[in-house]
Order: C-alpha cells, then sequence, then structure tokens
C-alpha cells in the first residue's frame, strides 16, 4: 500500500516509507555465519542463487506438464495493458466502483459535480481490504452477505479536472478537500448472488459508509482519556471523528471487522518541528511535508494548531457491521504504528491472538493475545475482549527461533527512566518500547496471517530498498531488496487447532523469496512457470485448502519488472509448496488487494486499488472500468468466480 511521491510509499519514490527507525542492526558477519552453516551456504551457490552473500537454493521456471501444483488453472501472462485478466474457465465482473450508490437517496455518480455530501453516501476511493460477512450473522451463507470495505487513501489528480501530482497541493479547493475526506474511510455494502451474478444491493437497510468525516469513535482501552489524545474538539481523549489511512484488517470469531489505521502521518501539517512532541513525530514520519492540503483547510490536521491530533490515528478499529447504528472503537491496547492489518486466530487455550504488522521499511512484526477468553454462545460477552492483553514484538533470531517481547509498563526499559510513565504511554509510543526492547527491523511487514488448516503464520514482506549490505540479517537476507519475501512462522504444540499462538517463543523459515527465477537470489518451489514468478508480495488469504493466495503490490515498479500486480496461489505443503502460479491481474498502475473468499471457497472478492496512478484525470494510463470518455480510472471491487460453479483454485 503506498503514494507515489508524496503519497504512499513504493519502491522507486521514497514517499512516506523513508523508514523513521533508528535502530542499529548486527553486521552480516554476525548473523548470517549464525544462521547458515557452510554446507547449506555451499549448496546454495552451486544453485546459483547469491543472497547479500549467503546462498538460498532456487529452481529454474518449469513446464506447465511439470507442474507440481495442485492448483491446476491455467496461468494469466505477464504482462501490462489497460484491462484485467482472469485465469481461464473464470469470470471476472466489476462489482462496485468508487462513487456508486449505496443509500437509496444518494445521487448518481457524477465528475463534474462531486460534493462530500454525495460521497458520505456512495462507494468510497481505493477500496482495500475486504470482508465478507454472511447474512445472517454466523450463518456461513455463501450467496448473501456484508462487503465489508476499506477506503486507503484518494489520488486527488484522477479524481478532479485540472489537477496534476505537480499542481495538486496548491491548486486543490476546500470543496475538493472535503471530497476526498469524505471518500476515505469505510463501506459496508449488502451483495446477493441472484441467477448465478453477484449484485450490490443498493439501499439495504445495513448499507453504511464510514467516512473519515462524520463517522463518531470511541477509544477504550489504556490510551484512552490519555493527556496525549485530548483536543481542543475533544477534552476527554475519548472521542476521535474517523478512521483514517484504513489498509487491511481482519475479523473476529464473534462477527466484528478489524480494520487497520496505517500511513497516517502524511495527513498532518504544520510546522512539526517545531512542536513538543518533535521527536515522536519523527518516529512515526510526521514532518512539516504533508501529502494533502487538509491541514490548510481544518485544523484538526495541523499540527501547530491540534498538536495531539496525530495520536489519535494509527490504532486498529473495530466495528459492527451487522449493526449500522453502532458505534466504531479504537482499541489501544493493540498498539499505535502502521498497522497493515489486525488478523485472529482463537488460541487452543480460548484467547484470541491478533497478529499485524508495521508497513514501513525496518518496522516490526507484532502480537496481541488477550487477557480473556472467546465466548462462543454469548456475542456480547466478547464486546471489550480486546481492551485487556499483551502485546508483544517479534525478535527473530539467527538459530531460526521467534521471540515475542512483552511491551509492558514497568518491565524492562519500559519504566518512567525512558519516558514510559503508564502502559497508556507504551501504546502511543509502541514503535520506540519495540526499540528499546531490541525488536528484529523487517523489510515492510504488510500481512501477518495465521492459517487456519495449518496453524502456521505467514508473515508478507513487501521489498526494502533501503537495506544495505552491512544490515541483512538471516530474517532479512537481501540488500536492496526490491521484490520482497514471505516467512513462515510456526508456533509450537502442533499443527492446526493445536497451535500454541500465545507461546513465548516460535520457529521460523523463509516460504519464498521473491523476484524473477533467472535473476539469481531467489526461493520458490521447484517448477515455477516463466508467468508464475512475482513481486513486491502483499496482501494474503486462504482457501478452504489452506493454499496461499498472495496480491501483489510493485508500485511504480511494474514497468521495471514488465507486469502489472495481481493474485498468484501456491500450496503451502507437499511437491507444490511455494510454487507460486498467476490467477488475476490487474490494469495499468493499479494494486490487488484484500482478497477474500466466501465461505464456500467459491467466489474471491478482490480489490483494484489506484487504476491510472501516477498519470492525470485527463491523460491516464487507464480508464478502467468504464472505459468512456471523459471518465476517471475507478477503483473497483471485482468479483471472481468459476464458470462452471465450482470452487476456486480446485
Amino acid at each position: 500500500m503506498r503514494i507515489i511521491d508524496r503519497y504512499l510509499p513504493n519502491v522507486v519514490a521514497d514517499g512516506d516509507d523513508m523508514g523513521s527507525n533508528p535502530t542499529e542492526s548486527r553486521s552480516i558477519g554476525e548473523i548470517i555465519d549464525a544462521r547458515l552453516s557452510r554446507r547449506d551456504l555451499l549448496k546454495g551457490v552451486a544453485a546459483g542463487a547469491i543472497i547479500g552473500g549467503a546462498g538460498v537454493a532456487w529452481s529454474s521456471p518449469g513446464a506447465a506438464a511439470d507442474n507440481p501444483s495442485t492448483l491446476t488453472f491455467e496461468e494469466v501472462e505477464h504482462g501490462i495493458d489497460e484491462t484485467h485478466h482472469v485465469a481461464k474457465g473464470y469470470s471476472a465482473n466489476v462489482l462496485i466502483r468508487w462513487g456508486d450508490k449505496l443509500a437509496a437517496d444518494a445521487p448518481e455518480f457524477d465528475l463534474a459535480n462531486q460534493s462530500a455530501a454525495a460521497q458520505e453516501k456512495q462507494f468510497g476511493y481505493n477500496c482495500d481490504f475486504i470482508a465478507y460477512m454472511p447474512l445472517p450473522a454466523g450463518s456461513g451463507n455463501s450467496e448473501n452477505g456484508l462487503l465489508c470495505v476499506n477506503h486507503e487513501y484518494t489520488n486527488a489528480e484522477i479524481m478532479f479536472p485540472g489537477l496534476t501530482e505537480e499542481n495538486k497541493l496548491d491548486a486543490i479547493s476546500k470543496d475538493q478537500v472535503e471530497v476526498e475526506i469524505a471518500a476515505h474511510g469505510l463501506s459496508v455494502v449488502e451483495v446477493r448472488k441472484d441467477g448465478g451474478a453477484w449484485k450490490t444491493v443498493v439501499g439495504s437497510a445495513l448499507n453504511r459508509r464510514l467516512p473519515l468525516s462524520a463517522t463518531k469513535m470511541t477509544v477504550s482501552g489504556p490510551a484512552a482519556g490519555h493527556e496525549r489524545l485530548k483536543t481542543g474538539a475533544d477534552p476527554t481523549g475519548t472521542v476521535v471523528i474517523g478512521t483514517a489511512n484504513n489498509c487491511a484488517g481482519g475479523t473476529t470469531p464473534w462477527g466484528t471487522v478489524l480494520t487497520g489505521e496505517e500511513n497516517i502521518n502524511g495527513y498532518f501539517g504544520g510546522d512539526a518541528e517545531a512542536q513538543t512532541q518533535a521527536a515522536s513525530y519523527k518516529r512515526y514520519g510526521i514532518t512539516k511535508d504533508s501529502w494533502y492540503s487538509w491541514w490548510k483547510y481544518q485544523d484538526r490536521f495541523n499540527v501547530e494548531k491540534e498538536p495531539n491530533e496525530p495520536n489519535r490515528f494509527g490504532w486498529v478499529v473495530e466495528y459492527d457491521p451487522y449493526d449500522p447504528n453502532s458505534t466504531p472503537v479504537k482499541r489501544t491496547a493493540l498498539g499505535r504504528f502502521k498497522h497493515e492489518g489486525a488478523t485472529t486466530v482463537v488460541n487452543k487455550d480460548g484467547r484470541l491472538v491478533v497478529y499485524s504488522g508495521d508497513d514501513e521499511r525496518f518496522e516490526y512484526v507484532y502480537r496481541f493475545v488477550t487477557k480473556g477468553t472467546v465466548d462462543p454462545d454469548d456475542r456480547a460477552a466478547n464486546a471489550n475482549l480486546l481492551d485487556e492483553g499483551t502485546l508483544s514484538v517479534a525478535k527473530f533470531g539467527d538459530d531460526g527461533k521467534l521471540q515475542w517481547l512483552p511491551l509492558v509498563f514497568g518491565e524492562g526499559p519500559l519504566t518512567a527512566a525512558n519516558g514510559f510513565n503508564s502502559q497508556g504511554d507504551v501504546v502511543v509510543e509502541a514503535r520506540r518500547a519495540a526499540d528499546l526492547l531490541g525488536a528484529t527491523p523487517m523489510d515492510r511487514p504488510e500481512d501477518v496471517e495465521p492459517n487456519p488448516v495449518t496453524g502456521r503464520v505467514y508473515v508478507v514482506l513487501t521489498n526494502n530498498n533501503k537495506r544495505k549490505l552491512d544490515k541483512i540479517d538471516a530474517v532479512n537476507p537481501r540488500a536492496d531488496n526490491t521484490t520482497g519475501h514471505i516467512i513462515e512462522l510456526v508456533p509450537p504444540g502442533g499443527e492446526g487447532k493445536d497451535a500454541d499462538h500465545a507461546a513465548a517463543e516460535f520457529a521460523w523459515e523463509f516460504f519464498l523469496i521473491a523476484g524473477d527465477p533467472t535473476w539469481g537470489s531467489t526461493q520458490y518451489g521447484k517448477g515455477v512457470s516463466a508467468n508464475g514468478w512475482l513481486a513486491c508480495p502483499d496482501n494474503v488469504a486462504f482457501d478452504l485448502k489452506g493454499r496461499l493466495w498472495i496480491s501483489t503490490d510493485q508500485g511504480s515498479s511494474q514497468k521495471k519488472f514488465k507486469t502489472g500486480d495481481g493474485v498468484y496461489a501456491a500450496d503451502v505443503t507437499g511437491d507444490g509448496r511455494a510454487v507460486t502460479r498467476h490467477f488475476f491481474r490487474v490494469p495499468a498502475d493499479a494494486e490487488l488487494c484484500g482478497p477474500a473468499f466466501t465461505p464456500d471457497g467459491k467466489t474471491l472478492f478482490v480489490s483494484v486499488q489506484h487504476p491510472g496512478e501516477g498519470t492525470s484525470l485527463e491523460a491516464p494510463s487507464t480508464r478502467w472500468p468504464d472505459f468512456a470518455e471523459g471518465m476517471p480510472p475507478r477503483p473497483s471491487i471485482v468479483v471472481i468466480t468459476k464458470d462452471d460453479g465450482g470452487e476456486i483454485g480446485a
């Protein structure tokens, strides 16, 4: 998830993702020599792959006839063009686009007459995470449900006529800013399969927009009422208007949705360096160079006027999609950082475990374990379960072990001597707390997802072209890592439901090291085809068989890698382990986000985010999905089904 230049980070333009972590890493000699035996090193070198001086074996591309994967669909070819492509035997149809009606009284989308009031009743911009929630709740219905969608950010230059990447900060109007703010947030829309085709239910009583402009949210947990969350508009520090830069997320066993606030730093302007919280601002990437002009029109985005407002963002938000009148809650016990997501698993002792990545170069992987246990028979009893528990951060060892380090006030360095006077201080400055504990800086941690079949956890690391040779380590083994990798965490206790996700120590291994195998320094299963390799993994999902479905985010490197972003799938066990296969490709300059299956595995929903990014409304690289002269490219949800009605990937 990124912006080009002033917007979200990508592998070419720095954008936000400059890396604000000052923590020092150990040298290559200390790490690689400890992690890899001489025999393993020589084996990797013999295979022809060198990764920052350490060898990792890889396989040459194989022909389709040699495919060991259980996924037998005919792969989509790599390439870039103006439309989307799906594997033969499947259909991919646009379900809902930016500006489409949610409320019955919403106006039709009109590019020339946009308003905040209209946008608050229409589908938001840059759709990202998707959760499919069956109707009725808990039914497992795969033909009628709610799509709960994040709207991460806006591209003003392809939303409004006359704006460009270069002039938009100065030329954008107050009214256009208000549309942008309203286009952020969340959407809940009822969808139904009717006559074999998926449709939205416009005007459903359950449809809801939760825009950044107008949605009241409460604050709970250790930071609720904290002095650093109090503002002129909210002297209690317990009520926030809206949620921003919502990237990935998760769901809970009791039927609520979790959404992560990610790159919140770019929304604030003013002289950050002159404020008393300048050091904290710097650690979270808040500078005077805002990505937006909002701070010129609304005081809450100006740190000179409301210095605490940034502390009210960067949390995990929980909301109930089944109750359109419910108030979302910012759950501060899960820590404040750039949450890529918040995925859950019920541990074998009944406690809920939440995994999350901090999506920036050299940031960390986190876990939260609730104090209480999930009550499967009483939904209301779980209402505040996420307010008490232990937040931990990951430290990866050279020996293939992972230690979860608790971020608990009063323990270790998290004391008044280091500026921590409460657990509220710890969660507000979770990044600094993790620094002091010695967590492992990673190559942009994105999705962190437990596999419901195997119990193993997959950590997706998108890329890091800022890692130098002397800063590589066992778990981030490549300098100038432009294509990313995925690691596999193994909780103790056994497979599936026997896995102990609350244990203090896990094991870890590589699942894949991405990129074109012909370049060397990659790792896949044997038999990856010329179209099957991928770059910059981002979000993941699992099908009913526990196979991994991977979406990619190459940013402006699409042209460099000569293919658009898309969805790839792979087995996680057997001969097809890590043999990725190319299933779906998005239009030019778009990113693929939020893959989500229906419970029966027969429908896959995906988000096509920011088509045409980096171009302009007047001359976009694509006018997908409308392909009408004068119409902008429109971020949209696409629904994918198998033509014979069967299970996706079967």
